[in-house]
This record gives C-alpha cells, structure tokens and sequence, in this order.
C-alpha cells in the first residue's frame, strides 16, 4: 500500500483542520461567490484545484527549494498575484451593474476559474507549504515516493475544493438572493472588491 492506513488518517485529520482554516483560496471563492453567484465561486474553486494540481507537480520537481532559497524569486510572484489580485477587484468595482446574457455568463465562469488558476499560481507560499506539508507523511519503505506525494497531494486538493465548492454555493445563494436589488449588487460589488485588495495585501505583507 503506497500510504500506511495510520499516516493517512493523519493527514487526513491534519489536512481537514488545514482546509476548514479560512486562508486566501476560500476568501477568493468567496469573493467570486457574492459577485457572480454559486457558479462563479464554484468555477473558482475549480480553478484554485487545477492551480493547487500544478503546484504538486513543481513540488515533485523540487521547485519549492529554489523558492525558498531564492528571496528575489519568491517576492516577484508573490508581487504580480498581488497585482494580479488589485486588477481583479478594479474590474469588480468598474463592471456595469446590468443583466448578465448567456454568453456572458459563460465568460463570467470561465473567468472565474482562469483567474482561481492564476490567483492559485502566483501565491508561492503555497508550493512552499506544499512542500512543507506533505513529505514528512512520506515513507520510502512504502514505495515510490513520487506516487505517495501524489496521492497525499490529492487527497489534500479534493478535500480543499470540496469545502470551497460548499462556500462558494451558500455565498453564492445569499448574494443570488438580493442580486435583484441594484443597491445590494453594488455593495456585493464592493465587499468582494474589499476581500480581494485584502488577498492582495495578505500576499504583500505576511511573512513567508
């Protein structure tokens, strides 16, 4: 068996404590959730998984130890998804307060997830706490310890998108339900143009 059935359940207590901690992936969902509706924060949430897929495979190669070693590196990403962040909450507060068509609907979607990819991507502290987390649940004697990294690794994944996907579909029916009111759609606007300027500072200010 790749993972023992005691170091599992460990991590998938760890993990699930991990994943219930409101971080920035959940708040980004949240955003996209009270501005766009269930469908937009759980596009973002499935975003934020193919991101968190990606961050996997750099840890697999060992791009986390160049991360960590190399400050300069480090604070470049982690500056352009903070700039990144600050573009998405101007579009917010600037997009026009009208009925959204279908097609427009669908770009709103598929924004939603492209943009929870790059959020994902352009947060190093992830691949680093990845890297962090993740190996010391690995054992050699278990096997392959690329195999054992990717089964942890989706575990974690599956579990971090499950509850987002659930916060993103409450959000999501609270914002629907007072979109009607183009007040209420303004001030849903403002509130998650604040969450992501905060995901923004979070990325600037927090230590590694």
């Amino acid at each position: 068996m790749p993972v023992s059935s005691t170091d599992l359940l460990i991590f998938l207590m760890a993990g699930l404590s991990l994943n219930l901690t409101p971080g920035n992936d959940m708040m980004y969902v949240l955003g996209q959730s009270l501005k766009g509706g269930p469908r937009n924060g759980i596009s973002a949430s499935l975003g934020i998984a193919g991101g968190s897929l990606i961050h996997l495979g750099f840890v697999a190669l060992g791009v986390a130890v160049i991360l960590a070693q190399n400050p300069f590196l480090f604070d470049l990403i982690r500056y352009a998804g903070a700039a990144y962040l600050v573009w998405i909450a101007y579009t917010t507060l600037t997009s026009p307060l009208t009925a959204l068509n279908r097609d427009e609907t669908e770009r709103s979607t598929f924004a939603a997830f492209r943009d929870g990819v790059l959020v994902n991507l352009l947060n190093p502290k992830i691949i680093v706490f990845m890297f962090a987390f993740l190996p010391p649940f690995i054992r050699p004697e278990n096997g392959s310890p690329l195999l054992q990294l990717f089964i942890l690794g989706m575990l974690f994944n599956v579990g971090g998108t499950i509850i987002n996907c659930v916060v993103a579909v409450f959000a999501g029916k609270i914002g629907a339900a007072l979109s009607t009111s183009l007040k209420f759609r303004r001030w849903f606007s403002r509130i998650s143009a604040g969450l992501f300027l905060l995901l923004a500072a979070r990325l600037v200010f927090e230590r590694k």
